[in-house]
């Protein structure tokens, strides 16, 4: 693994333990084992991790969600995408910490980015949540921007109290239950 590697592994855990503002670049430079400029040598600032780590992240939930048969049910592609998001938090937990709390942080062109990214995961799962309406699967009176803002709530404070030994098919199957019961036709 190349020094750059690390350091952006480093980086997404000690900003998921300390915070991006309670981690410093001498810190950083610790972890690895190297002096404090030699840190400079791979990256412009701190800033330029962050935005790395949260762009990364992005892209993992993306890509997970990607990763779902477009020709299954939409009611079961919700399912396996609430299990595809809590999965993408167990794997990178300390990435997914950076993801959804740290990244307010970021300035610039960075934030831009990761924002479209953030707006376009959501505008995924409301288009699935639109489409098991559409088949009849989830109530046709459903208030769509509460039902998005419950599914992702459950994904993204995973982060929270989840750890490595969490059986992510046996939590993702019981917060689907929960939320498709409350959201399924009667």
């Amino acid at each position: 693994m190349s020094t750059r590697d690390r350091l952006s592994e480093h980086a997404a855990r000690l900003f998921a333990e300390r915070g991006y503002h309670g981690t410093s670049i001498a810190d950083l430079a610790d972890a690895l084992g190297i002096r404090k400029s030699s840190v400079y040598s791979h990256i412009d600032g701190k800033e330029d991790l962050l935005a790395e780590i949260a762009l990364a992240g992005a892209a993992a939930f993306h890509a997970a969600l990607d990763s779902i048969p477009r020709d299954a049910p939409a009611g079961d592609r919700l399912q396996l995408a609430l299990r595809a998001h809590l999965g993408v938090v167990n794997q990178q937990l300390d990435v997914a910490t950076v993801w959804l709390q740290e990244w307010r942080f970021l300035s610039g062109e960075p934030r831009e980015r990761f924002l479209a990214e953030r707006r376009r995961y959501e505008q995924r799962i409301r288009g699935l949540m639109h489409e098991a309406i559409g088949a009849g699967e989830l109530r046709s009176d459903l208030d769509l921007d509460h039902a998005v803002l419950a599914y992702l709530s459950v994904g993204n404070w995973a982060y929270t109290w989840m750890t490595h030994e969490t059986d992510v098919d046996a939590i993702a199957t019981g917060f689907w239950r929960l939320l498709r019961d409350g959201m399924a036709t009667r």
